[in-house]
């Protein structure tokens, strides 16, 4: 190796620790749909934590109503309003309801950190099934339908009854962490890290998403057969 080699390689920063994430304990998080059975269930878990959180509903009164039952901090508002309040908003609301939503509030949502769960899925005889939004995604929907934010895909695979279930200590679960810039992903894998037994995996850019929601009608099906409320971990990482 040469001396100029030597010097070229002096220069090169070193590779960032994947697991060296920002600190979010700060900041305030919004879940739009909050008042669902996901929703709730994530608000109740990050509120648990020390995060300030504030759950968003069509109509504010209900969205009150469930904050007060969960204690812990937590505030209910108007979807427009969780928006305008929150640093990272995390989008849990129903498939069917999910573009109308996304654009009513693309003018609160311009410039925040949006993550979006929300699994687009039908049910028949044979049970759960993905479905292929034109797009591609919920997450690449969200993406095209709110231009001025910064969207994410994250929290996909979590049990709604384990996350609602005050006896348990721990979610003992990976959660897979999608978007386009590795600050928005850090942010996400650092706030999925606040809960306990969860850590936050980076698993690609928005245009993998679709495997990841689809993953959840498999899931379902697991969890139908065993009894069981699955989750997933990601080995040798």
């Amino acid at each position: 190796m040469t001396s100029t080699d030597n010097a070229a390689n002096a220069a090169k920063p070193a590779a960032k620790d994947p697991w060296e994430l920002p600190d979010v304990s700060g900041l305030v998080v919004g879940v739009l749909g909050g008042t669902g059975d996901q929703g709730r269930g994530l608000a109740y878990r990050l509120a648990r934590a020390g995060q300030k959180v504030i759950i968003g509903s069509r109509a504010a009164e209900r969205a009150r109503t469930a904050a007060e039952e969960l204690g812990l901090g937590v505030e209910g508002a108007d979807n427009a309003e969780c928006a305008r309040r929150s640093d990272i908003v995390i989008v849990a609301v129903p498939w069917d309801g999910h573009a109308k939503t996304l654009e009513s509030l693309r003018e609160e949502l311009a410039g925040k950190l949006v993550v979006d769960c929300v699994n687009p899925l039908g049910f028949d005889k044979q049970g759960a099934y993905a479905l292929k939004p034109e797009e591609g995604s919920a997450a690449q929907q969200a993406a095209a339908l709110l231009p001025g934010s910064r969207v994410t895909a994250a929290f996909h695979h979590l049990s709604a009854v384990l996350l609602q279930d005050a006896s348990v200590e721990e979610i003992d679960t990976d959660v897979m962490v999608l978007g386009e810039a590795r600050a928005d992903t850090d942010l996400v894998q650092a706030l999925a890290g606040r809960i306990p037994g969860m850590r936050g995996v980076f698993a690609g850019r928005l245009r993998n998403a679709h495997q990841v929601e689809s993953l959840v009608a498999n899931l379902i099906s697991v969890n139908r057969r065993y009894k069981a409320h699955a989750g997933l971990r990601v080995t040798d990482v």
